[in-house]
């Protein structure tokens, strides 16, 4: 066959068959190269709750997690490799269970991280034992996780109940708040808050506080009006707090327009659900495992830099979210390896972490539980704040620059986690 003559200053057919069919050949080449360079990725299987009463507090750790990968990746990555962070939202504890058992069976990721939902996080580090792979439970807080559900695969990087209880008590008791006092609590009606009301209970019983009423509230109520009708006829000293998540925030707006009279107490409250309840409605106690107004040369990089990308303040699952992605990287780099076994062993050696804070941080080997700093906080007088976010007033850290970190944590004695 004979080609046609090629029009002047074009290719022929032949020419084009010839193009097609190297760029075929160098596509063809070329995806190899692709999956190789796919494969040679440390993937990260990230779950957390973007949607339902969690799904508030989920966007913050999305936008925490997301930045310290930015800035991995961008400083080379870890091992020479580029992380690839595959978030996704666990709205429940079933679905939660299903990603991770596909992230691991399919997805093939190395580590599992994340959480907030202590019942979600269970049954992630469920998954997690069975299939022998490492899982960072970031925000879940409920003490059964790193007691007699712990297991050898899950480490714990937020502050439990029972110090969440301790720093406030520590202030409750402080101001002769507790002692022959009448106490109204209500209580968010699943793992975290049934765990966060038996150490309230524990540290009111213990330091003399008189019981008068005990609510569970299911985690979809947004309506507290028959709580409150309950409030006003036990007339209490004061109401304690176990809610979590926005049932706070409906909690807290609603009380102060019901205006009852007593001071209002909490063990679970983060800056997020906070500033939604707004200036004006919030008082009382409250703790927090971070606050964007540390004045630390790490906290204030890392506050610049959020306000920077996102035009408002870090809250506290996006600090938790960020650093415990920058453990982890300390974790392969310090390991040489994203082996499980080899990750444990590093972690269980009680190696010290940067956590943005006064103090470094450390997992202690026996029940995987980080131990660090904590901080109370109140309510400034109404008109002081600058902005929307401005209203909270931080209290020092918790335990103090000369006491050990382990302080207010439960004890090896009082534990009964078994790996």
């Amino acid at each position: 066959m004979i080609d046609s003559p090629p029009s002047r200053g074009g290719p022929s057919r032949r020419t084009l068959v010839r193009g097609g069919t190297a760029l075929v050949g160098l596509a063809t080449l070329g995806a190899p190269l692709l999956a190789r360079a796919q494969a040679d990725k440390i993937r990260i299987g990230h779950l957390t709750p973007m949607t339902g009463f969690l799904g508030a507090l989920g966007e913050y750790a999305v936008m925490g997690i997301r930045m310290a990968t930015e800035e991995i990746n961008a400083a080379g990555g870890v091992l020479g490799r580029q992380l690839d962070v595959m978030s996704e939202d666990s709205v429940n504890p079933q679905v939660a269970s299903n990603k991770a058992q596909r992230m691991i069976e399919r997805d093939n990721v190395a580590v599992l991280m994340g959480e907030i939902s202590s019942a979600s996080a269970l049954t992630i580090s469920q998954v997690a034992g069975r299939a022998k792979k490492l899982f960072m439970s970031i925000g879940a807080r409920s003490d059964v996780l790193r007691g007699k559900d712990c297991n050898r695969y899950t480490f714990h990087v937020d502050i439990p109940v029972t110090v969440m209880v301790n720093a406030v008590g520590q202030a409750l008791v402080r101001d002769n708040m507790v002692k022959g006092k009448k106490v109204f609590s209500l209580t968010a009606d699943y793992l975290f808050g049934h765990d966060l009301a038996k150490a309230a209970k524990k540290f009111y019983a213990t330091n003399g506080g008189n019981p008068v009423g005990d609510e569970l509230v299911p985690t979809d109520a947004t309506d507290f009006s028959p709580y409150l009708l309950k409030i006003r006829q036990a007339r209490p000293d004061f109401v304690s707090s176990n809610l979590a998540g926005n049932q706070v925030t409906n909690f807290v707006k609603q009380y102060a327009e019901f205006g009852l009279p007593y001071p209002v107490v909490g063990f679970n409250l983060n800056t997020a659900d906070a500033w939604a309840a707004g200036e004006g409605n919030l008082g009382g106690i409250w703790p927090t495992v971070w606050h964007h107004e540390l004045q630390t040369p790490g906290s204030k990089a890392f506050v610049a830099a959020f306000l920077k990308k996102h035009g408002k303040p870090p809250e506290n699952h996006a600090w938790i979210e960020y650093v415990s992605l920058k453990i982890m990287a300390q974790a392969m780099n310090e390991a040489k390896s994203t082996d499980t076994d080899k990750l444990i062993a590093y972690f269980e050696s009680e190696a010290q972490f940067d956590l943005l804070k006064a103090r470094k941080g450390y997992f202690r080997s026996w029940d995987h539980q980080l131990m660090q700093e904590a901080y109370p906080f109140t309510v400034k007088p109404k008109g002081q704040a600058k902005d929307k976010w401005d209203f909270l007033k931080f209290g020092d850290a918790v335990p103090g620059p000369n006491e050990p970190l382990e302080l207010l944590a439960t004890t090896k004695a009082e534990n009964t986690c078994s790996m």
